[in-house]
């Protein structure tokens, strides 16, 4: 395990075959071994070289939290998404004029402020756009634009970390999802893109494109993505089909989106958006 997390967890999480990852996790134990790298709190001048490493498991165990990746999980586990917001504040604590440091602390804590409003009390997964906003913690979401402000007051060039958590300052500042700014939002993804030129960066892109120029668009780039073992491309996939009246091809792409979903809660709701599907 790593970070709390199991191989397939993890193995998930970076669309990558469980065989792989364990291949993966192997070889770095061993290199450790071989090269007799001690296992102690690194001097302050050594945080800055390792930093990175350290946010990207943090938000890899805050993000299996959010949305769990296995079916015999809770579909969200708030044990992990606490631990992973506690070590983020002990690392900005240590770090505080680290941007990305902030950047991470502030995209969880307003991913976090959501939690309460992410599944219904049927057990399915609550999409943004219908998700109940006087139950997101205005506390948490005070905190996290705090932080983006401080961020984008020092005129510094942002990392990946803090774009992601002003993508979610965003849909976190507008009252109703229908005054969501999506024109920044697919601002602030082009410049993500620029950063982090993944597949997955470019879905999410994608996904803000549809509610600003059509499903249509959106769909012309997600069909270029290749991301066909990822669940989240085909039901991304499928809401545009199904927006499109395209009903066989969107059926389609559910089934292939519940056979991938570990989530039970996002499986449920995929389920039933598939039902839901006219002929």
């Amino acid at each position: 395990m790593v970070g709390g997390l199991t191989v397939s967890e993890i193995a998930r999480a970076f669309l990558v075959p469980e065989t792989t990852m364990a291949q993966r996790i192997t070889r770095a134990k061993a290199k450790i071994k071989a090269a007799r790298i001690p296992y102690r709190v690194p001097e302050d001048g050594d945080l800055a070289a390792r930093v990175d490493g350290v946010l990207a498991v943090l938000y890899l165990v805050f993000n299996e939290g959010y949305l769990a990746s296995s079916a015999d999980a809770d579909p969200v586990r708030a044990d992990l998404t606490a631990e992973a917001v506690r070590l983020t504040r002990l690392v900005h604590e240590l770090m505080p004029d680290d941007g990305e440091v902030v950047g991470l602390l502030a995209l969880m804590l307003l991913t976090e402020a959501r939690r309460g409003a992410r599944v219904s009390a049927h057990g399915e997964l609550v999409t943004l756009d219908q998700q109940d906003r006087g139950a997101w913690d205005r506390a948490l979401i005070e905190e996290g634009h705090a932080l983006v402000q401080e961020r984008l007051a020092s005129g510094l060039p942002p990392g990946r970390y803090q774009v992601l958590a002003a993508v979610n300052a965003v849909h976190t500042d507008a009252g109703d999802a229908r005054d969501t700014d999506w024109p920044q939002v697919v601002a602030l993804y082009d410049q993500l893109t620029r950063l982090d030129p993944s597949p997955v960066v470019a879905l999410n892109r994608a996904i803000a494109v549809a509610e600003l120029d059509g499903p249509q668009v959106a769909l012309a780039l997600v069909e270029e993505l290749p991301l066909d073992g990822y669940h989240a491309f085909h039901a991304t996939r499928a809401d545009l089909l199904r927006r499109l009246g395209r009903s066989a091809h969107a059926r389609a792409a559910y089934d292939r989106a519940i056979e991938l979903a570990g989530n039970t809660a996002e499986a449920a709701y995929l389920t039933r958006r598939r039902d839901e599907l006219g002929p």
